[in-house]
């Protein structure tokens, strides 16, 4: 069964002028994510990967190239439709979180769909609660990040990042915060997840996380240097069970 192409750049590029010096982050990255895919992005410090998922995102514009998503040119877009493409097509996780405090799970999980003009979504609160019963935190509706364990808080973020039906999701180093076991439970949502349909692209420095995915983009100086499908991936949920018989 053919896939449908989901993601395509060509050469893009992207220079950040820093006083008189120009920093050449992307120097021509070719490439391509159909859907249904999990991808994991990796790289050390400063190889470009991080600039590369903001492009993905639409968080930012690249220098130069083309960056074609589900078959549009965003670079062409007006401000207005690229506001929309980001909040309707992609959900972002990031390492950090990125939860409002003093706001309850609920209203933090809620708070995209307040920017979608098009409300397509009739039941804000509803889709909210669903959000959460996906990720396992449906007895935690009320509670506040400083309430949360570090891995409740990233499910809320993975819950907000649901909630507005994306078809990909863009996560930033989601483990970089959390311990080995919350990790890999983490990575058991993110392939439960996939197999549910939704496109994965995971920016990571941790290559035992990469395995969790299908396939592994490695970057260096701002380009792709390696691009290959995972050999014996690991099963987060084999390795969870694993975990908790060694842990009794």
């Amino acid at each position: 069964m053919k896939m449908n192409k989901i993601i395509e750049t060509k050469n893009l590029t992207k220079t950040y002028q820093m006083g008189t010096v120009a920093v050449h982050a992307l120097r021509g990255v070719d490439m391509s994510v159909e859907g249904g895919e999990f991808v994991a992005i990796m790289g050390s410090s400063g190889s470009g990967k991080s600039t590369l998922m903001n492009l993905l995102g639409c968080l930012d514009q690249p220098s130069s190239g083309d960056y074609f998503l589900d078959g549009k040119n965003v670079n062409v877009l007006e401000k207005n439709e690229y506001a929309d493409i980001r909040n309707q097509k992609i959900g972002f996780v990031f390492q950090g979180f990125n939860l409002l405090p003093r706001t309850s799970a609920l209203e933090n999980v809620e708070l995209p769909l307040f920017y979608d003009r098009t409300r397509r979504i009739k039941h804000p609160k509803q889709a909210a609660i669903d959000a959460l019963q996906q990720v396992g935190l449906a007895e935690r509706l009320d509670h506040e990040p400083s309430q949360l364990s570090g891995g409740q808080q990233q499910r809320v973020a993975i819950a907000r990042a649901l909630v507005t039906q994306p078809s990909i999701i863009l996560a930033d180093e989601p483990t970089g915060n959390l311990d080995s076991k919350t990790s890999i439970e983490i990575m058991a949502l993110f392939q439960e997840l996939n197999t549910e349909g939704i496109t994965i692209i995971l920016v990571t420095h941790e290559k035992d996380i990469s395995q969790y995915a299908k396939r592994i983009v490695t970057m260096r100086d701002g380009l792709i240097r390696e691009d290959e499908s995972v050999q014996n991936r690991r099963l987060a949920k084999d390795d969870l069970a694993n975990f908790n018989g060694i842990e009794e």
